[in-house]
């Protein structure tokens, strides 16, 4: 999943035992001795930005089981805190994803921080590994092998399940033993060393979405060098993997039920009908003409499943109504079609930043880590997909086989270690939209009750994937918290304006 409001930032962390009793896979921790002593040699990340913003590169092992054993890259990136007087650390910020590059997010304008953030933290990005400038992953994936939104039918299940195999088998031929090293825990030890050869006792952080359960597995294994950290629409850590997707599904129909109802108080601005009822005739008489013949709109033939591909749409529902009602004035002829090319939906995958990057890399290091991390959480049985495919989309009819059809981690091979499992009581802030269609409010709460330390901040009526920067209540807590230390006495609710 990924920030949706910003290109660099992609569209899906957690927090662990406070003190707990380190297991093997643990204490590797950050087990490079020479990390410390790595010097970086900052420059002007490139002429487009601001000379203050610096770019340098450190090394990290591949495999930290092995620190003297191959060796990769990590692009780091700095914009120094304002005042020097006001300075009191580091604030490490991550896109989410998995693949989102982060390299540029401290002057990325959609990032929105206060100035009282500005002025007492160095604003720290990367790209995570594998990601972006950080020896980046690639598969050899084409362009059709980048799409993922692949609806359960009959008669295309067995090409979808070779697509998933193709996948899988590609990434393991062009990556080979990197793949099983791409894990979030690795990329956590990663932001450990990036704290110890900047001089830092300790680190704060704000991640999005996917970023919420990587500071989360930092403070699982780190929780010493944690200091203020604030996860932006949370995953449920306990169901990152394959229910993830699914939980993507389960929200969607809600949502697509109030933005009917909302539609439905408006026909003399949409005319897509004067009930509910009406309104949701409207919608799948217009996916069963487009299954017929696609509707071009915005430069893309859509087809039904490609309308329901767009289901993240309906959270916000203002945006959702302005462009079902434009496609079907085109559908109706009443509004010129553009030119297109037949096909699905484009892709939610921008293309990677920086320079000499394989273009398929984020789809590449998107499955490098998700599957990685979460192979457990993925049936090897091609026909149990098709089984949780048919039941969901009648569960949930508008996307439920997308999000329960096959992936390519069915074909994984599993990662260097286990998955991280959080239950903790280091502090946190946690915020959350009511309508997050990527990461819904469940995930949060349940990475909430999972940081025993933490306090969450809702804001009722909130739209879209990202509380940053859309809600001066929630951007306030988040403020004090990082500025002061002071977390909210108790969980928040915020409310978004009427609409």
């Amino acid at each position: 999943m990924r920030h949706t409001r910003m290109a660099s930032l992609m569209a899906v962390g957690a927090v662990a035992a406070f003190l707990s009793a380190p297991t093997p896979a643990t204490a590797l921790s950050t087990a490079d001795p020479t990390a410390a002593r790595q010097k970086l040699r900052w420059q002007r990340c490139d002429t487009d930005s601001p000379a203050a913003f610096q770019c340098a590169t450190l090394q990290v092992p591949l495999d930290y089981g092995d620190p003297g054993g191959k060796k990769i890259d990590i692009a780091v990136s700095r914009l120094k805190a304002s005042s020097a007087a006001e300075r009191r650390g580091v604030l490490l910020l991550n896109p989410g994803g998995p693949g989102g590059p982060g390299l540029n997010l401290p002057v990325d304008p959609v990032v929105s921080l206060s100035g009282k953030v500005r002025r007492q933290y160095d604003l720290i990005g990367f790209d995570p590994r594998g990601v972006g400038r950080s020896s980046p992953v690639s598969c050899g994936l084409t362009e059709g092998e980048q799409d993922l939104e692949r609806p359960y039918k009959a008669e295309t299940f067995a090409k979808d399940v070779e697509w998933a195999r193709t996948v899988a088998d590609k990434c393991r031929t062009e990556a080979g033993d990197t793949l099983r090293h791409l894990t979030t825990r690795n990329t956590a030890r990663d932001m450990d060393v990036i704290r110890a050869v900047l001089g830092e006792k300790k680190i704060s952080y704000l991640g999005f979405s996917y970023g919420t359960y990587l500071g989360a597995v930092y403070t699982q294994m780190f929780p010493r060098r944690t200091d203020r950290f604030v996860l932006d629409s949370a995953t449920d850590p306990a169901r990152y993997g394959r229910g993830m997707f699914q939980a993507m599904a389960e929200r969607a129909d809600p949502a697509f039920t109030r933005w009917t109802e909302w539609t439905a108080r408006r026909h003399t601005t949409y005319e897509l009908g004067t009930t509910p009822a009406e309104v949701r005739k409207a919608f799948w008489d217009l996916v069963a003409q487009a299954d017929r013949t696609p509707i071009a709109q915005g430069g893309t033939f859509f087809t039904g499943d490609a309308i329901r591909a767009q289901r993240a749409m309906f959270s916000r529902v203002e945006k959702a109504a302005t462009w079902v009602a434009e496609l079907k004035k085109t559908a109706e002829g009443r509004k010129p079609a553009p030119s297109g090319t037949p096909g699905q939906a484009p892709s939610s995958l921008p293309p990677a930043s920086g320079r000499d990057v394989p273009p398929d890399n984020e789809a590449a290091s998107a499955w490098a880590v998700l599957c990685a991390d979460t192979r457990t959480s993925w049936p090897s049985d091609p026909e149990q997909y098709r089984r949780d495919a048919i039941r969901d989309k009648a569960r949930y009819p508008l996307s439920g086989d997308l999000d329960s059809s096959i992936k390519p981690c069915a074909f994984w091979k599993p990662g260097s270690e286990p998955r991280t499992t959080v239950n903790n009581q280091v502090p946190a802030l946690i915020l959350q939209n009511e309508w997050d269609p990527a990461t819904p409010p469940a995930g949060g709460q349940a990475m909430h009750r999972a940081l025993r330390g933490s306090r969450m901040v809702t804001v009722a009526g909130g739209e879209g994937h990202i509380v940053n920067g859309t809600n001066s209540c929630a951007d306030m807590s988040a403020t004090v918290y990082l500025t002061t230390g002071r977390l909210p006495a108790q969980d928040l609710t915020c409310h978004a304006p009427a609409g």
